[in-house]
């Protein structure tokens, strides 16, 4: 997942919006397409108000592709799942700030375990909160929507905290990705990687499009 390798924008569909009826076809569809990420957005229905699927799903959806599984989990005591969604096949493991306790605690075990580490953040939470763990995590998923469900209208104010984010990351030197999470579109995706992100999660944009790897080709070729 380094800049270096992977031309950006990084383009990671998120799964919660496919068909699950044929999810191997979706999981084909993006293997064939340019797509460089698969988005996997796990749910508790208690850090959010809604339940999605875990560890058996993503493994099932990691024996159909070799490309990254960056798993996202929107759940309370992340901790006591980690090794479990190691085991499944996750890649990158990211954590909500708000539900971790000890938040550096998480960052080194997500690491000891071989993954990436991730932190996402709520759109209320300022990006000034991530300065003392910044140089440990791989990435920054930033909420651009109240999370828990997909197709809701990207949030404008985010595009002044991504500005924010990245000019700390830049002053420190560090490689740590913008991963944008809520509302991209075709229509806005040009104004997010301007303000400074390197990965658009795109939900039903794509999977809910005429022609999703035509989609996913537009958002690749942004700049």
């Amino acid at each position: 997942m380094q800049r270096k390798l992977t031309p950006m924008p990084i383009i990671a569909p998120s799964l919660l919006a496919a068909n699950f009826i044929n999810l191997e076809a979706e999981c084909k569809m993006l293997n064939e397409s340019e797509a460089d990420w698969f988005h996997l957005d796990v749910m508790d229905g208690r850090f959010v108000p809604n339940i999605s699927f875990g560890p058996m799903i993503i493994e099932f959806i990691r024996k159909t592709t070799k490309k990254v599984c960056d798993v996202h989990l929107m759940i309370q005591h992340p901790e006591q799942m980690a090794e479990q969604f190691k085991n499944a096949g996750a890649d990158i493991l990211s954590v909500h700030i708000e539900a971790c306790h000890h938040l550096h605690r998480n960052i080194e075990q997500i690491k000891s375990l071989g993954m990436k580490a991730g932190v996402a953040i709520n759109p209320h939470t300022p990006v000034d909160d991530l300065a003392d763990v910044l140089h440990d995590i791989d990435l920054v998923c930033m909420m651009s929507v109240n999370p828990g469900f997909g197709g809701q209208k990207f949030i404008p104010f985010t595009l002044e905290k991504i500005k924010q984010l990245k000019k700390m990351i830049d002053e420190r030197g560090l490689n740590v990705l913008i991963e944008i999470d809520g509302g991209v579109t075709v229509d806005n995706a040009a104004s997010i990687i301007a303000a400074g992100a390197d990965v658009l999660v795109a939900g039903n944009t794509v999977f809910k499009s005429a022609d999703p790897k035509t989609t996913i080709a537009q958002l690749k070729s942004l700049k």
